[in-house]
């Protein structure tokens, strides 16, 4: 059966990594995720807070910075827990395991088991680990607690998300990298009329970018309306 546990290679965006990660007040994290990432022995860690906080984009940056090590990302969320329990088996195997959404096993007895046991075989053999969840693990919703204390005893950050000045550079950068320029009314249209959270916008440049090129158009408040099937003037 194939699975979402990948070792990581190409198969992720160049952009969901460590470098290309802006920390604005999660720096402490930032840094914990690399040492897990690049050092033997790091401390465990659990990363929780709010959609679009970069959860996602550190866990899978730390299996592309491990480099010749063998990672592995799991999404308990994609995978949902009757898949998250066979997925879960033989993880001690690899160096380093990044396991995102642990919320979304949280009242699923057989799928926290699997996580509990795999955190067993992982500290014993060696094998470094990173969670997320949209919460601390003392406030997720398990009904295993020998599996809450263990998380619990990893390393705690809560990411903040960046504020609104921070996401505009983000998007100017990204657009940059992909040659082209984002004016400020572009951006002003983006942010009043798209989910604010920084993955969303992301993909929607990203998006929006494809689209120009195809069409050979530039990038334009009339354009991103096309693109994002919105009427062509306000009502």
């Amino acid at each position: 059966m194939s699975t979402p546990q990948l070792p990581l290679g190409l198969r992720f965006p160049a952009h969901q990594r460590l470098d290309a990660f802006h920390p604005g007040d999660n720096a402490a994290a930032l840094a914990a995720v690399r040492g897990l990432a690049t050092q033997v022995g790091a401390p465990w860690a659990f990363l929780s807070g709010p959609e679009g906080a970069g959860k996602t984009h550190l866990l899978i940056a730390a299996c592309q910075a491990a480099g010749g090590r063998r990672a592995l990302y799991l999404p308990l969320a994609a995978l949902g827990a009757t898949q998250a329990e066979d997925a879960l088996a033989g993880i001690e195997d690899a160096d380093l395991v990044c396991i995102d959404d642990v919320h979304a096993i949280g009242g699923h007895r057989g799928a926290e088991v699997a996580l509990f046991d795999a955190y067993n075989r992982c500290r014993a053999a060696g094998t470094a680990m990173l969670f997320s969840g949209r919460a601390p693990p003392g406030q997720l919703p398990l009904v295993l607690p020998d599996l809450a204390s263990r998380l619990a005893a990893c390393l705690r950050f809560v990411l903040k998300p960046l504020d609104e000045a921070a996401r505009r550079d983000v998007l100017r950068e990204r657009a940059r990298s992909r040659g082209f320029e984002v004016d400020d009314t572009v951006l002003d249209f983006l942010f009043r009329r798209h989910a604010r959270d920084l993955g969303a916008l992301l993909n929607l440049l990203d998006r929006v970018d494809r689209e120009s090129l195809a069409a050979q158009r530039r990038i334009t408040v009339p354009f991103l309306r096309r693109v994002m099937g919105l009427p062509s003037r306000e009502r």
